[in-house]
């Protein structure tokens, strides 16, 4: 039986790493990502280059149509979905203080984040639980949240509340779902060299500098797309709603 995964924001940074992981590992992908086909087709075609088996779909998560169209071109193609990842996100346009942030761009980044998160899943979840069983589940999801969910950033609080809320979906889902046999997980990056960080790489180069991080250097998507890797596997049959810190070990306090 062949496999399928969804991962949102595939197109680039952290989801284009999880699909060229998952899709060396025998899935077929669904890729989707705001621009359109033809501004990411270098990314397609690194993929089918691979061997990869995908389909692109243009989506804007926020958008109750869009969210359904990424599901039924899954069935519609492929006849299941195994794995969901909602890594797609995004951060505010402007980082601004705490007391000048506007209803404008908290709504943007929650109704992306967050909201999308949500119904995507709701609707992923339906599917899958209409399923037969591979692998001695239904299927996984996975919630690419970010060590903001648990860290403050005052400068980005409506990001911060975003992934705060992608947790907390986490854990309501994993919950929900554990009896259709769908588990439900979640990482939590930290600083990866992405898009999103190219703006503030000053500020990350002297944290990491200034011994902050144990593990003393910039994050990889790959080292993201690894621990999804594992979460798809079947080597986690017993957990689920749990979290894995993927950020060189900053979690953790130290005198």
């Amino acid at each position: 039986m062949d496999k399928t995964a969804i991962v949102t924001g595939s197109s680039r940074g952290i989801g284009f790493a999880i699909a060229r992981q998952l899709g060396g590992e025998g899935y077929a992908i669904v890729m989707a990502a705001a621009g359109s086909r033809e501004k990411n087709q270098k990314s397609i075609d690194e993929l089918e280059n691979l061997g990869i088996c995908c389909v692109y779909v243009q989506a804007d998560i926020g958008s109750h149509e869009d969210r359904l169209r990424i599901v039924d071109a899954a069935v519609n193609r492929f006849g299941r979905i195994d794995v969901l990842v909602n890594n797609a996100g995004v951060a505010p346009r402007q980082r601004t203080d705490l007391l000048e942030m506007t209803e404008e761009s908290f709504d943007r980044v929650m109704n992306i984040n967050t909201k999308g998160n949500m119904f995507l899943t709701q609707a992923a979840a339906k599917q899958m639980i209409r399923q037969e069983a591979s692998g001695g589940r239904k299927g996984v999801i996975i919630n690419v949240s970010s060590c903001s969910a648990v860290v403050s950033s005052v400068s980005r609080g409506e990001y911060c509340v975003s992934k705060a809320g992608v947790s907390m979906l986490t854990k309501l889902y994993a919950d929900r779902l554990a009896g259709e046999g769908i588990l439900v997980h979640e990482v939590r990056p930290g600083i990866i060299a992405t898009d999103m960080t190219s703006g503030v790489g000053d500020k990350y180069d002297k944290m990491i500098a200034d011994g902050v991080f144990p593990i003393a250097r910039w994050g990889r998507p790959e080292d993201v797309a690894g621990v999804v890797s594992a979460l798809c596997s079947d080597k986690f049959l017993y957990t689920t709603g749990d979290y894995i810190d993927v950020d060189g070990g900053f979690h953790m306090k130290r005198l």
